[in-house]
Protein backbone atom coordinates (compact mmCIF):
# COMPACT_ATOMS: atom_id res chain seq x y z
CA UNK A 1 0.00 0.00 0.00
CA UNK A 2 1.44 3.58 -1.16
CA UNK A 3 2.04 5.80 1.74
CA UNK A 4 -0.78 8.02 -0.40
CA UNK A 5 -3.00 5.11 -0.29
CA UNK A 6 -2.61 4.88 3.74
CA UNK A 7 -3.19 8.41 4.11
CA UNK A 8 -6.79 8.10 2.46
CA UNK A 9 -7.64 5.59 4.34
CA UNK A 10 -6.57 7.47 7.31
CA UNK A 11 -8.79 10.04 6.63
CA UNK A 12 -11.94 7.95 6.14
CA UNK A 13 -11.42 6.11 9.43
CA UNK A 14 -11.75 9.10 11.13
CA UNK A 15 -15.01 9.90 8.81
CA UNK A 16 -16.18 5.77 9.39
CA UNK A 17 -17.84 6.24 13.00
CA UNK A 18 -20.24 8.90 11.50
CA UNK A 19 -21.31 6.93 8.35
CA UNK A 20 -21.79 3.81 10.31
CA UNK A 21 -24.36 5.63 12.71
CA UNK A 22 -26.28 6.14 9.83
CA UNK A 23 -26.18 2.37 8.90
CA UNK A 24 -23.39 3.10 5.94
CA UNK A 25 -19.74 3.09 4.76
CA UNK A 26 -17.85 3.73 2.37
CA UNK A 27 -15.01 1.74 0.46
CA UNK A 28 -11.71 3.15 -1.31
CA UNK A 29 -11.73 1.48 -4.82
CA UNK A 30 -8.44 3.49 -6.03
CA UNK A 31 -6.22 6.32 -5.78
CA UNK A 32 -4.95 7.27 -9.26
CA UNK A 33 -1.98 8.16 -10.46
CA UNK A 34 -3.67 11.82 -10.79
CA UNK A 35 -4.44 11.81 -7.07
CA UNK A 36 -7.68 10.99 -7.49
CA UNK A 37 -9.90 9.46 -5.07
CA UNK A 38 -12.69 6.94 -6.48
CA UNK A 39 -14.46 5.47 -3.57
CA UNK A 40 -17.49 3.47 -3.18
CA UNK A 41 -20.76 4.02 -1.09
CA UNK A 42 -22.31 1.00 1.00
CA UNK A 43 -24.88 0.12 2.93
CA UNK A 44 -27.50 3.12 3.72
CA UNK A 45 -25.18 5.24 2.24
CA UNK A 46 -25.00 3.60 -1.23
CA UNK A 47 -29.15 4.93 -1.97
CA UNK A 48 -29.16 8.05 -0.27
CA UNK A 49 -30.26 11.14 -1.42
CA UNK A 50 -27.74 13.26 0.26
CA UNK A 51 -24.42 10.96 -0.60
CA UNK A 52 -23.40 13.52 -3.22
CA UNK A 53 -23.22 15.85 -0.12
CA UNK A 54 -22.11 13.99 2.25
CA UNK A 55 -19.35 13.78 -1.08
CA UNK A 56 -18.35 16.57 -1.45
CA UNK A 57 -19.04 18.93 2.28
CA UNK A 58 -17.41 15.68 4.09
CA UNK A 59 -15.78 13.12 2.71
CA UNK A 60 -13.91 15.31 0.06
CA UNK A 61 -13.34 17.92 2.28
CA UNK A 62 -11.69 16.34 4.95
CA UNK A 63 -9.34 13.99 2.65
CA UNK A 64 -8.31 16.82 0.84
CA UNK A 65 -7.37 18.37 4.25
CA UNK A 66 -5.65 15.87 5.29
CA UNK A 67 -4.15 14.42 2.15
CA UNK A 68 -3.26 17.88 0.24
CA UNK A 69 -1.41 15.80 -2.49
CA UNK A 70 -5.13 14.65 -3.41
CA UNK A 71 -7.14 16.84 -6.54
CA UNK A 72 -10.35 15.57 -6.11
CA UNK A 73 -12.82 12.66 -4.49
CA UNK A 74 -15.45 11.20 -7.05
CA UNK A 75 -17.73 8.37 -6.38
CA UNK A 76 -18.33 4.86 -8.28
CA UNK A 77 -21.75 4.53 -8.19
CA UNK A 78 -22.18 1.08 -10.24
CA UNK A 79 -20.09 -2.12 -11.68
CA UNK A 80 -19.79 -0.60 -15.59
CA UNK A 81 -18.34 2.26 -14.04
CA UNK A 82 -16.04 0.11 -11.85
CA UNK A 83 -15.28 -2.03 -15.65
CA UNK A 84 -14.71 0.58 -17.53
CA UNK A 85 -11.71 1.92 -15.18
CA UNK A 86 -10.75 -1.49 -15.78
CA UNK A 87 -11.05 -2.41 -11.75
CA UNK A 88 -13.78 -4.73 -9.62
CA UNK A 89 -15.90 -4.89 -6.87
CA UNK A 90 -12.97 -6.61 -4.83
CA UNK A 91 -10.61 -3.36 -5.62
Amino acid sequence: MSDLHRRVEEALAQLRPYLEADNGDVSLVEVTNDHIVRLRFLGACSSCSMSAMTLKAGIEQTILRMVPEIKQVVAVEDDDELREWGLSKGN
